[in-house]
Parts: C-alpha cells; structure tokens; sequence
C-alpha cells in the first residue's frame, strides 16, 4: 500500500490534468471551436479520462489510507458526485458551445465544493 502523501499527490496529479483539458476544450469551444475541428480533442479527451481515474483510484487510496470504509460519510458522496459530474462536462461543453458561458464558474464552483469537503468533511 502507498503513503498517504503518495496518494494525496496522485490525486492532486488527477485533478490538476482535470481542471486543464475541462478548461481548454472550454475555452475552445467558448470561442466558437467545435469537436470536429478541435485537432486537440483526442489529447484533451486522454487527459480528462486519465486525470479522472487518478482522482479516483487515489481518492479510495486515501480513504484507506484514514480507515475510512463502508458505510461512507456524507462528504464521500458528495465528491462522487463531483466526480460525475466534472467527467460528463466534456461533452456539454460540446454541445452547448459559445452559449455555455455560465458553465465555466458551474465548474469552478464544483472544483470548491470538492475541496471544501476534502477539507472540512461536514457530514
């Protein structure tokens, strides 16, 4: 099993790679770009499934690593959530393009909601 530095690292590794293809398809597509023309999209659409599964392989890691196991607290479903819902962003980025603007601080205010629950564990 790995430290729990170690894991807390990964999971920052994931969300960094996150929020940088969430931010430059958005960006993109803000501007007009669509996913045909996007010559990014593979790589920005590898980095989001990759960052993804390292925000969750390490988020579990992390839960172990502070003995927290079934049933979760309140605040691990919450960041499920979180995680469901920043993985499907992609494509409604997509979809909505220029008109998405209220999406950019939907998904800064989720990027808070996640690391107010990391940190404050309410429930």
């Amino acid at each position: 099993m790995l430290s729990y530095e170690i894991y807390k690292l990964f999971h920052l590794f994931g969300i960094i790679m996150l929020f940088v293809s969430v931010g430059g398809v958005m960006l993109y597509a803000l501007n007009g770009g669509t996913k045909a023309d996007n010559t990014w999209r593979k790589t920005a659409a590898i980095t989001h499934g990759i960052g993804l599964v390292f925000v969750l392989v390490a988020g579990f890691g992390l839960l172990a690593r502070v003995g927290i196991s079934w049933p979760w607290p309140g605040w691990v479903f919450v960041k499920l959530v979180i995680w469901l819902l920043l993985g499907g962003v992609i494509g409604l980025i997509y979809k909505l393009g220029p008109t998405g603007k209220g999406l950019w601080y939907v998904v800064i205010l989720l990027g808070v909601i996640a690391a107010y629950m990391a940190i404050f564990k309410p429930f």
